[in-house]
């Protein structure tokens, strides 16, 4: 004949059986097991929740970084075009003779190239040197006899480097002689 339970309870989880106490203990340790991972649960979903927030503090913090380093790039690069533009402002506002004014510009000319020069900004070098496609765009070439050909006669645009790398080209014109047969 079949036992059967007469008294089955649930009370607080947990399974009451009065024929039967290994059912019981099984329900206790499985219900300590539930209990347990229920903690588990809990802590990691407390340390996800902890990770998320770092990250997202890490984030926000590392953008801030970024631009604040912008920032700083931009300020220190304009600060030596500030003096500069004082000066314009300056020889704008003067009523000096032509040759003053000329003289002053060309003294704001020497501020500005030493404000680029603090900068790594150099100008490529171009006329009497040999014309360079990486560095020089020919605008046009004038014939003669008494330059070597392909020589840079004449700077049209400065042309600008930072270190070895090319801002721009400068625009130049070039010699050709016939006389000399280039390679």
């Amino acid at each position: 004949m079949q036992d059967e339970t007469t008294v089955q309870d649930v009370q607080e989880g947990e399974i009451v059986n009065s024929s039967d106490e290994p059912v019981q203990d099984a329900a206790s340790a499985l219900q300590a097991e539930i209990e347990q991972l229920k903690g588990e649960r809990d802590q990691l979903v407390d340390r996800l929740a902890r990770l998320q927030a770092e990250f997202d503090n890490a984030r926000k913090r590392e953008a801030k970084e970024r631009q604040d380093a912008r920032d700083y790039t931009v300020s220190s690069t304009v600060e030596p075009f500030l003096g500069v533009m004082d000066n314009f402002q300056l020889a704008l506002k003067s009523d000096g003779s032509a040759e003053q004014l000329r003289a002053g510009v060309e003294l704001i000319l020497k501020q500005m190239e030493d404000a680029l020069r603090g900068l790594n900004v150099v100008p490529v070098e171009s006329v009497g040197v040999q014309f360079d496609p990486r560095f020089h765009e020919a605008l046009g070439s004038v014939e003669t006899k008494e330059f070597p050909d392909h020589q840079v006669l004449e700077e049209i645009r400065r042309g600008y480097k930072i270190r070895e790398k090319l801002l721009r080209p400068a625009l130049v014109k070039i010699a050709t002689n016939t006389s000399v047969v280039s390679d």
